[in-house]
């Protein structure tokens, strides 16, 4: 018998994935897992590292690898990595998964963000980059997604009720 995840949160850089997706572990009391937290854990380095040395393509790559690991061996609340839907292997595993898109503007962006330099895809034009990220992903977040949870101007807990609501779960 294979596993999946309960729930799988996606959405862009910033969204709250990591956050709602431990309050959403909480309430359906199950394990909550990141595939970023994955990928630094087995690099030893840190996603901006793994660019600055590697490039995107590299970093993709690994990426493309957690996501699919994390996918067949976890059975709670799975939170991906902003770009993890441009794969579309990827895209093709999340097909029949229960699948949370968590949306926001770009205004709410900056001010989650900041849009620091922190953030690799986002270094010289922050706001530009993350809209012109936002259009070239955006289809492909909701392509996927089982509920759209839009984030804007809501407290992580109001998100979590919002997604367990849009799924009909239920709490433990």
């Amino acid at each position: 018998m294979s596993t999946a995840p309960m729930v799988v949160l996606v959405g862009p850089m910033g969204v709250g994935k990591s956050t709602v997706g431990q309050l959403l572990a909480e309430r359906l009391g199950v394990g909550y897992r990141d595939t970023d937290e994955d990928i630094v854990a087995a690099e030893g380095r840190t996603i901006a590292d793994i660019f600055v040395a590697e490039g995107e393509p590299a970093f993709r790559a690994v990426e493309k690898r957690a996501v699919r690991d994390a996918l067949a061996e976890h059975e709670g609340v799975l939170a991906l990595g902003g770009g993890a839907i441009l794969d579309a292997d990827t895209r093709n595993l999340l097909a029949g998964q229960r699948v949370v898109y968590l949306s926001m503007d770009v205004e709410e962006a900056v001010k989650r963000t900041g849009l620091n330099a922190a953030r690799p895809l986002l270094a010289l034009n922050p706001r530009k980059q993350w809209r012109e990220l936002m259009e070239a992903r955006r289809h492909l977040y909701e392509e996927i997604a089982t509920a759209v949870v839009a984030t804007d101007g809501r407290t992580p807990e109001e998100v979590t009720q919002a997604a367990l609501d849009a799924l009909e779960l239920k709490e433990a």
